[in-house]
This record gives C-alpha cells, sequence and structure tokens, in this order.
C-alpha cells in the first residue's frame, strides 16, 4: 500500500472527514493572501516530517515538492505566525471531537471493552522573559526566578490500544493545573458527548468532591490516585490492606502484582457517593523495585473486577508516554515557533490533530487485512523517500 504525504492527506480530508475543517479551520484574517488550507496542512505535514519550526515548514513550501507533499502555494514563516495569531482554537478542537466521533463509530477502539479518558500536566516551551500572558515563572532554590515557561493540561483517550489526545486547556500566572483540568473535562464531554466514554483516571490533585462531582455529573465513573491529600480515607485504607494478605495475585507482563480491594470505605463529608472504593496494587518488577500504589473509584465492584481496575490505574500513563513523551520528543511540543498566547494554542491542538490522524492512519487504517502495523518511525522514513527527488545522473 502506497504511503504519501497525499495519499495521507486524503485520508484525513475524505476518511476523516476533515475536508470542512481544513477548508473553514476559523481564519481570523481578513484579507488572506494565502488560503487557510495551504497554511493548515502545511503545519501538520511539518509535524509529521518533524520539522516543526515555522521556517522548516517554510522550507518544505518552497522545496520544490508542493505537489508532492500537497502544499500548493509557497510562504514564509511570518505567514504561519500571522495565521496562528489569528486562527479560533475552538474550531480545531471540534475538528479534533469529530475525528474521535468517527473513530468510535469506525469501531478503531474495540480493542478495549472500556473506554477510557485520561487528564495530566505539563510544562511546555521555556524562554528567558515573558513574552506572553502564558508565561509563568519557574525558580530556583533561593526562590529567585530564572526563566519562563508555559503549562498545559491534555486530555487523551486512552485503554483501547490507541492512545489519542484531542484537547488542551493552558493555565497561566495565578491559573493551575487544577483549574484548568476542570474547564478541560467540562468542554471534552460537551463536545463528545456524555456517552462517549466510560471513566476519567486522573492523579491525586484531581481527588476532591468538586472534580469527583463534575465527571460524574458529566456521565463518567473516576479512577484518581489517593495520597495524603486526604489523610484520614488514606489512613484508613493503608490500615486495612497493610494487615491483610493480597486478595489477588497475577502477572503483568514479567511483573508480578498482588491487589487489595473494598468498596466499603466512608465518604468525606463533602462527598456526596454513599461509599468509597478503595484498590491498592503493589507491583514486583524483574530488577527488584516494588511500586506500591492506593486508588480511589465510585465505579461499582459487580461492574468492573479488581484486575480491571488495575489496567484502568496503569492507563494514566498513557498520557505520559504516548502523548507528552512523544509529543515533546518527536513533533515539538517543547517548541515555540512563535510566541504568542493564541498561536501557542493552535501549535499544541494541531500537534494533538497530527498524532491523532498519524495513529489512525498508521495502526487502523493501513492495518487492515494482513498488513503488519507500521512503527512510527517506519511511516516517517516511507513519508519522507515518497518526496524525495531521484538523483539524475548525467551519462554524457
Amino acid at each position: 500500500m502506497k504511503v504519501s504525504p497525499k495519499a495521507l492527506k486524503y485520508y484525513a480530508r475524505k476518511t476523516l472527514r476533515l475536508g470542512g475543517y481544513f477548508r473553514r479551520p476559523g481564519d481570523g484574517r481578513t484579507q488572506p493572501d494565502i488560503p487557510a488550507s495551504v497554511l493548515l496542512w502545511a503545519q501538520v505535514l511539518g509535524y509529521l516530517l518533524r520539522e516543526t519550526s515555522f521556517l522548516a515548514m517554510e522550507g518544505l513550501s518552497k522545496s520544490g515538492a508542493g505537489r508532492a507533499i500537497g502544499v500548493a502555494r509557497k510562504f514564509g514563516d511570518d505567514a504561519l505566525a500571522y495565521f496562528t495569531e489569528r486562527l479560533a482554537a475552538e474550531q480545531t478542537r471540534l475538528a479534533l471531537s469529530r475525528v474521535l466521533e468517527r473513530a468510535k463509530r469506525n469501531k478503531a477502539f474495540d480493542e478495549g471493552r472500556f473506554i477510557g479518558l485520561a487528564l495530566d500536566g505539563t510544562g511546555a516551551g521555556r524562554s528567558r522573559k515573558a513574552r506572553c500572558e502564558l508565561c509563568r515563572p519557574f525558580y530556583n532554590d533561593e526562590k529567585e526566578i530564572v526563566g519562563y515557561h508555559h503549562g498545559v493540561t491534555a486530555i487523551a483517550v486512552v485503554g483501547c490500544g490507541l492512545t489519542l489526545p484531542f484537547d488542551a486547556e493552558p493555565y497561566g500566572p495565578g491559573d493551575c493545573e487544577y483549574h484548568a483540568g476542570q474547564r478541560l473535562l467540562e468542554r471534552a464531554v460537551g463536545h463528545l458527548g456524555k456517552r462517549f466514554a466510560d471513566y476519567v483516571v486522573v492523579d491525586g490533585e484531581f481527588a476532591t468532591a468538586p472534580f469527583l462531582h463534575a465527571a460524574n455529573d458529566a456521565g463518567l465513573y473516576v479512577v484518581a490516585r489517593l495520597k495524603d491529600n486526604l489523610p484520614e480515607l488514606f489512613a484508613q485504607a493503608r490500615q486495612r490492606f497493610e494487615n491483610t494478605p493480597p486478595q489477588y495475585t497475577f502477572w503483568d507482563g514479567p511483573d508480578r502484582i498482588e491487589m487489595w480491594d473494598a468498596d466499603d470505605f466512608d465518604p468525606w463529608e463533602t462527598l456526596r457517593w454513599p461509599t468509597v472504593r478503595v484498590f491498592r496494587y503493589r507491583q514486583h518488577k524483574p530488577d527488584g523495585t516494588v511500586v506500591d500504589a492506593y486508588w480511589l473509584t465510585d465505579i461499582p465492584t459487580q461492574r468492573v473486577g479488581a484486575r480491571t481496575l488495575y489496567r484502568f490505574a496503569k492507563n494514566r500513563w498513557e498520557v505520559e508516554n504516548q502523548v507528552f513523551n512523544d509529543a515533546k520528543n518527536r513533533y515539538g511540543l517543547e517548541h515555540i515557533p512563535h510566541h504568542h498566547a493564541n498561536s501557542l494554542v493552535l501549535h499544541w491542538l494541531l500537534i494533538f490533530l497530527t498524532l491523532c490522524i498519524e495513529r489512525l492512519y498508521r495502526l487502523r487504517y493501513l492495518h487492515r487485512g494482513e498488513h503488519p502495523r507500521l512503527t512510527s518511525i517506519e511511516l516517517l522514513r516511507r513519508l519522507r523517500l515518497s518526496i524525495a527527488q531521484p538523483a539524475v545522473t548525467d551519462t554524457s
């Protein structure tokens, strides 16, 4: 099966039905000379080819391979800066949600019985000086400002053999990951609908009554890390589980897992759950490392067993490994192509759109029939080879 930028563009426009979005992505320019579709696809293609700066994308447009890569016009990096400053983020967020809805209808998530969402935050893009409203100071051990960075909370589909990030919420000075996560979850469920996913998995800082209630109101069960931020519940769980042998023992690859599970803990005063289910896993790795973690949830015991809960908890790491690590090391999430608040948000969202297109194309579309799954680097090599100009030997 031929792999090329034009074939991938056709897949995005037709199979994922992004053609309307590429034509009308929410362009805020009043008198555009270069069509929005050209600049938008050039950015997606740049991320696909790991050419993540606007200057590199300008080079692609002027490389002479316009027909091969589907970029019909030449442009400068300043055109991308001007374009992303004025591009509406909401249209891209809606496009990402429609991609997930299309993927679900096409059974892309059928490898898992339950569809999960994972929320997590990270820092992305550093600078020596504050240059936009999203710049957050960071300090050394002497509490001196040594630079600025940007905070962003992301949400992704997890637990289905396919990790797809689909929205990002920045937080600037005076804001925090927790509040950004609340805004993000509300918007994400509003775009996808209450029946899209089954649960949301989060770290311990989200284990508060307001967040748990908001997730329930959005039609989601919650799996949250239990730490010292809930001292009474944590102490009760430790007292019960650490004095009894594990209820379940099983293997997760080379790791031996021990688990404890009980659904009759009392809720704290502000939590409206009738009871709290707490589970603990102790993971023994081959090198002798032991990982001991406590979690809380409202998923009924009769609906999900302990082993499945363990998998739900582990799915939280997908957003760390398959989203943040991948996006930073391969797709330029740490890079600041243009230091402007709206441009940065679009930079993050378009990286997520690129990841969704690339993974659905590589792991689902190309995997039809007996075709083996390509790795990310194999797809990159094929894309680069498809646009390479053949060498002409002068034999005269």
